[in-house]
């Protein structure tokens, strides 16, 4: 096996067990070794430290599998690993009867570059890195077997496999598309997944509880939905009675699947929704010279800051858009404002959104601090795992 040596004084991550082993780390690659292939990473005095895959493109030369420099890496690591990992979620009490539910969570469940979503009996993969992409094979049989879906559809299309040298992968890998739309039962809300072209792996599974959250915020309030996507948090808004709800979205075919959703739901008070196709920011300057005001505003962007690069861009965005938002609140009013920004951490985060209420003259507190459930674990020595932030904020 070839042997990744660091430069002195580079093994400390690796002895907190961060799994990342960034270009600047290494000194030297011993042995033939192609992308994706496991190394044996040693420490510049030849202590053996790690095993990982191999990335000669990206900045992340190496990911690590196993911290134990003797466990070895084939395909019984990948089947202990994965049944592992769903075995955790099967324990966790609060993800009981999940129609939607993440499976693998990349290095937080010790399988870099591996991300899994179950939606009822189909399984999503997507593989973001060289070395999952080398164990492919291995990986569908290890997650069909431990989750006994009957469908695995692959959404290898990020753009981050570019970064590794590797070129986007879609399609079904085990079975065929189902006869009709994919749907999951949510908190009460029936929702359609598009697993082929929806966002991510085809649901924003990281919100699960926050859309809950929203659904017992909601009673007898004004709701503005903003970056409403298919409706997610609009339906649970509605679902847990507010007086009305004005979702907004510049995709006009994300809005029709919303609209669909409504339909999928008897039970939900159509009446009271509002469905508007334009952009968030301009929107918000539109509902501000009209005068209307909210006792519940619901900022859920899309990712402004993949990297700390894009921060201080992704930073004054942030900060317009929460101003808006605090601007349109009626006096003891409720903002749940989220960041899914890698590049912007969580006390950057706070700050921004103090700013903002100080650009709206506003004052105001934080109720509660939100982020992912569960099944969105954070490995502790990889904070870089919590890249969904939210904020519950009330208005004065």
């Amino acid at each position: 096996m070839a042997q990744l040596v660091l430069r002195p004084g580079k093994d400390r991550s690796l002895a907190c067990r961060h799994p990342w082993i960034f270009a600047a780390a290494v000194e030297r690659l011993s042995g033939r070794v192609r992308p994706g292939d496991t190394v044996d990473v040693v420490a510049a005095n030849g202590r053996p430290l790690a095993k990982a895959a191999w990335s000669p493109q990206s900045k992340i030369r190496a990911r690590v599998w196993t911290f134990d420099p003797e466990e070895i890496v084939d395909n019984a690591f990948f089947k202990r690993r994965i049944r592992a990992a769903v075995e955790r979620r099967r324990l966790t009490c609060e993800l009981h009867r999940q129609e939607g539910l993440r499976l693998i969570h990349g290095e937080s469940d010790g399988l870099p570059g591996l991300i899994a979503d179950r939606y009822g009996d189909t399984v999503v993969l997507q593989l973001t890195a060289v070395g999952p992409e080398k164990w492919r094979l291995a990986i569908v049989g290890a997650l069909q077997q431990a989750s006994g879906c009957t469908r695995i559809y692959e959404r290898s299309d990020s753009n981050v496999r570019r970064l590794e040298g590797l070129e986007p992968v879609t399609g079904w890998v085990l079975g065929e598309a189902p006869q009709e739309a994919l749907t999951i039962l949510e908190n009460g809300v029936r929702m359609q997944v598009d697993v082929v072209t929806g966002h991510k792996t085809g649901f924003y599974l990281d919100q699960r509880e926050n859309r809950r959250l929203t659904r017992e915020l909601a009673k007898d309030r004004a709701t503005l939905n903003c970056f409403c996507y298919t409706g997610g948090f609009s339906l649970q808004a509605l679902a847990g009675g507010a007086s009305r709800v004005l979702s907004i979205d510049s995709s006009g075919p994300a809005l029709a699947t919303a609209i669909g959703n409504l339909a999928l739901n008897p039970q939900l008070d159509g009446s009271r929704a509002e469905w508007r196709e334009a952009d968030v920011f301009n929107e918000l300057r539109v509902l501000r010279k009209e005068g209307q005001r909210f006792d519940l505003v619901i900022l859920d962007p899309p990712k402004f800051a993949p990297s700390a690069a894009h921060a201080e861009r992704a930073a004054r965005a942030y900060r317009d858009i929460n101003a808006f938002g605090f601007r349109l609140l009626n006096p003891g009013g409720l903002l749940m404002t989220y960041s899914c920004s890698g590049g912007i951490r969580s006390e950057h985060f706070q700050q921004i959104v103090a700013d903002a209420a100080a650009d709206a003259g506003c004052e105001g507190r934080i109720l509660r601090r939100l982020g992912a459930p569960p099944d969105h674990p954070v490995a502790l020595h990889f904070s870089e795992g919590e890249y969904l932030k939210g904020l519950l904020c009330q208005v004065d």
